[in-house]
């Protein structure tokens, strides 16, 4: 190899190192086959890890992140750069969900209901990165395949209960004259969610898909321990028809994020599921100053949200809507 080759080489190899330290830590090298047969190594492109907001990945206005270790899955370096979301990264995932609000709402229950279907599609095709994501992120490999499959299936149900969750929610109201009257269900707005630290990724399809299928936008704060896998998630949905806006997802601390979001106007319910007692206290202050709509669970395990009796229902769906009544003359 000639010497301006080799200079060329190292260059490159230099810049490489420069953009992975920038955007996840340590080089990772892999190796593979030549045409010859010999075995090289050759340094592995690292994954930037972003937030999710208004269809797009990006990083924190703020510039910080946060580090997050890595288990055996060899795509990543031993430790990552995951983006720590600021009170500014709320406001723009608030402003994005509004955005988004009258599109989504305007769409027919049938049509929430195949965009949720492909998104399970979706995560079906991506299945196996899926699962690397959460052993990687700390869960055993038998964990991991039930989780998987569990969240794809969850994603079909909610699917499947588009367009029928309005019939064991709405009424017929008997009347004391010559009129109908209907109750029937409607979307509120902007919801925040904040995610269950564990399991990450059923705990974030279980919280946030009943709360969009009725038309219903999100702002979610994913797990702080593993947020590596909601990001690939999120690569799920924006390949997944979902319009932009409708999903937003943060990383970053809780602790930051949510009382943010609790105190935001714009943003009429919270759905909280926390070990912090402190922070489920403080989301009810904040939220009852500006009348928003707070629900503050303690946060279950994984054999909560696997139980499909327990973590996943009609009753998920209805606490964020509301009920209008409509009165009508009957006509001869």
């Amino acid at each position: 190899m000639s010497t301006r080759t080799k200079t060329r080489e190292n260059a490159k190899a230099l810049a490489h190192e420069d953009l992975a330290r920038s955007v996840g830590g340590p080089l990772v090298r892999a190796s593979r086959e030549e045409e010859n047969g010999n075995a090289t190594d050759r340094l592995r492109v690292a994954k930037a890890y972003k937030m999710f907001v208004g269809g797009e990945f990006v990083r924190s206005e703020s510039g910080r992140y946060f580090q997050v270790k890595s288990g055996t899955h060899e795509a990543d370096p031993l430790t990552v750069n995951i983006p720590r979301g600021s009170r500014k990264d709320a406001r723009d995932a608030v402003l994005a969900a509004k955005n988004a609000e009258a599109g989504w709402q305007g769409r027919t229950a049938f049509n929430r209901g195949q965009i949720l279907y492909r998104l399970a599609e979706v995560m079906e095709s991506r299945k196996s990165e899926l699962f690397e994501m959460l052993v990687n992120g700390g869960a055993n490999e038998e964990e991991a395949e039930l989780e998987v499959d569990a969240s794809i299936d969850r994603a079909i149900f909610y699917a499947g209960f588009s367009d029928k969750f309005h019939s064991l929610v709405a009424s017929s109201n008997p009347v004391a004259g010559p009129h109908f009257g209907f109750t029937v269900p409607e979307p509120m707005g902007v919801i925040a969610v904040v995610a269950p630290d564990r399991p990450s990724l059923l705990g974030l399809v279980s919280t946030v898909l009943p709360v969009i299928v009725s038309g219903n936008v999100v702002v979610a704060v994913a797990s702080e321990t593993d947020p590596r896998t909601a990001v690939v998630w999120c690569e799920c949905l924006a390949t997944s028809d979902l319009p932009k806006g409708v999903v937003n997802v943060l990383t970053g601390q809780a602790k930051e994020i949510a009382p943010i979001l609790a105190k935001h106007r714009e943003v009429i319910g919270i759905d909280a599921w926390l070990a912090d007692t402190s922070l489920a206290a403080t989301l009810e202050k904040e939220g009852a100053d500006n009348i928003k709509r707070v629900k503050t669970h303690r946060a279950g395990g994984p054999e909560f949200w696997l139980d499909d009796r327990a973590g996943q229902g009609l009753g998920f769906i209805e606490k964020f809507l509301e009920h209008k009544t409509v009165w009508h003359p009957v006509g001869l």
